[in-house]
């Protein structure tokens, strides 16, 4: 009966090989060398901090941010990409860029966004997703539009980066 049991169980693994060549690769881990720098967070702070203020301050981005996390894992468009994120990692390094690019007082302590991104596979659509629920989580701490769009537009030319295929998934 053994010797059933060993070919049955490599079928089965055999079966499931394709599925699982197609999960993506787990993002790289702050555990990976990298150098602490406010350069990583991939733009230069919008100047003065009137945005900042528009985003309620550190407060304001934190619940921006935890909307955001939240909506990532409920987007049927990008949760097998979040499946195994750090939500806490996320979101600390996420509240950081948002409120130094805004022109608040925090520093970026996370890595820089090619290294960041390079294993993630983010495609044109996932990217446009992530923004689309950027500005959901943006309306429902009620963020005027026009500090979201300054927002938007320094952090728009990171798409060079984090998207890895121009493609759409189809």
């Amino acid at each position: 009966m053994t010797a059933r049991l060993i070919p049955i169980a490599f079928a089965a693994f055999a079966l499931a090989a394709p599925a699982l060549a197609q999960t993506p690769a787990p993002a790289p881990t702050d555990s990976e060398p990298y150098v602490v720098s406010d350069a990583n967070a991939g733009t230069a702070p919008i100047q003065g901090d009137a945005i900042y203020k528009a985003f309620h301050e550190e407060a304001g981005i934190d619940r921006v941010v935890g909307d955001l996390v939240k909506l990532y894992h409920s987007d049927a468009r990008l949760k097998d990409i979040f499946a195994a994120t750090d939500d806490d990692k996320l979101h600390r390094h996420l509240t950081e860029q948002i409120c130094y690019v805004s022109g608040g007082p925090c520093h970026y302590t996370g890595r820089d966004m090619e290294s960041a991104h390079r294993d993630m596979g983010v495609q044109q659509a996932d990217f446009n997703a992530l923004v689309e629920d950027l500005q959901i989580a943006m309306d429902q701490e009620h963020v005027p539009v026009w500090a979201q769009n300054r927002l938007l537009a320094k952090l728009a030319p990171m798409e060079r980066v984090i998207v890895a295929r121009k493609g759409y998934r189809g």
